[in-house]
């Protein structure tokens, strides 16, 4: 085998003894500064046996009459070994129409005639050797986005084993409602939610977002949500909690992504609410007859900084208190004449929807946002999530 670089390496295929020395003579300024590379072959048989080898080739000169095995049945033996990669100029009297026909007919891209034209030939090379770099590229794209959709299942895969999709979550529990749903802008997603109970009264809920897409962003998240449920069960505080998890996908971060991410933790029973944020919008509190914006809570994105600290803020939530939870693909979407959705908009259209049912509530939300954008793509990914707190109910 020979070192490819930008050589250009081409298989003549002809008994005449002379035509080797000739062909040299002709491209010895490339053959000098190695643009080209010739390989000689008496006949199809000994061709066939330097393709079988895998010699690397761009092109094939062949000629029609030969011992051993002719030009046209080298031809047909190449399709039946489906190298259809291979392309072949024949070589062969002009009297010969018959033959080229033939050899055109079983797979051969052009034909110059004997006695050869040198500068007809080179031409007709040149042709053949931009029609091969074209079916390169082309198939060079094919590969590259065959790999881009392996990889997009794979991370389609994770995402949806990592969100949860059984609601209501927990029926047992009739303290509390909750329901989210996350709509991805692209086959994958970079945002995710999350819950799962502590205990019998301690509810642990999330929403993130991740920087990126494909199987990076879903490898994070699938990371973000097995640290999230190892470091929760471990810290009672919710910011203690991020901080935990910032220091590891800040150690291990060699694609220097980020996560956004809310915690919630909340006591079921008695309706005491902690929380922290690292660097994700707050939640909307509706609250009687209250919408607003719960208090910030201090804390730099996930996966940045190993010295990030995470601040936890309290709060009691009032019987039919509900939280709403969002990623920014909620609050950026823009409509066609490039205008955002925006937080006054979606905390206006919360105060409206007053007590309806937490799903009936993420379906009106994310209804009014795609309704907005209209014609105007879905840009990033939306995901939203309702919490009511309903009190403790006693028979």
């Amino acid at each position: 085998m020979h070192d490819s670089g930008n050589t250009v390496h081409i298989l003549v295929v002809d008994d005449e003894p002379d035509l080797e020395l000739l062909i040299r003579q002709r491209f010895r300024r490339k053959l000098r500064d190695r643009e080209i590379f010739f390989i000689f072959a008496a006949d199809g048989a000994e061709a066939l046996e330097i393709i079988d080898r895998g010699e690397q080739l761009d092109l094939i000169l062949s000629d029609i009459n030969m011992p051993v095995m002719d030009g046209l049945t080298f031809l047909a033996r190449l399709q039946e070994r489906g190298r259809d990669d291979l392309k072949t100029i024949i070589v062969s009297a002009y009297g010969d129409m018959g033959n080229i026909r033939t050899a055109m007919n079983r797979g051969a891209f052009d034909f110059v005639t004997k006695p050869i034209d040198f500068d007809d030939l080179e031409i007709t090379m040149e042709k053949t050797l931009q029609h091969v770099r074209e079916l390169r590229r082309a198939e060079a794209d094919r590969r590259e986005l065959d790999r881009m959709n392996r990889e997009l299942e794979v991370a389609e895969r994770i995402q949806q084993a990592i969100i949860p999709t059984a609601f209501p979550p927990f029926p047992g529990h009739n303290t509390f409602a909750l329901y989210a749903e996350m709509l991805p802008a692209q086959q994958v997603g970079g945002d995710f939610y999350d819950y799962f109970l502590l205990d019998d009264r301690t509810l642990v809920f999330a929403v993130a977002d991740v920087a990126g897409k494909g199987v990076p962003a879903a490898l994070i998240m699938s990371a973000t949500r097995a640290l999230l449920k190892a470091e929760a069960a471990r810290q009672p505080s919710p910011g203690a909690c991020l901080g935990a998890i910032n220091i590891h996908l800040a150690q291990e971060n060699m694609s220097s992504m980020f996560v956004s991410l809310f915690l919630g933790r909340l006591d079921v029973r008695e309706g005491i609410f902690r929380y922290a944020s690292a660097g994700h919008s707050m939640p909307f509190l509706l609250s009687g007859t209250q919408t607003r914006q719960i208090p910030r809570a201090r804390g730099a994105v996930l996966g940045v900084d190993m010295q990030s600290r995470y601040e936890d803020c309290d709060m009691a939530l009032e019987a039919n208190d509900l939280l709403f939870l969002c990623t920014d693909g909620i609050t950026e979407a823009f409509n066609a004449e490039k205008e955002e959705y925006g937080d006054l908009r979606l905390q206006a259209l919360l105060a409206s929807l007053g007590r309806q049912d937490v799903r009936e509530l993420v379906h009106a939300v994310i209804g009014d946002v795609k309704q907005y954008a209209g014609s105007a793509s879905q840009s990033d990914d939306m995901t939203a999530m309702a919490l009511r707190f309903q009190g403790l109910r006693r028979s």
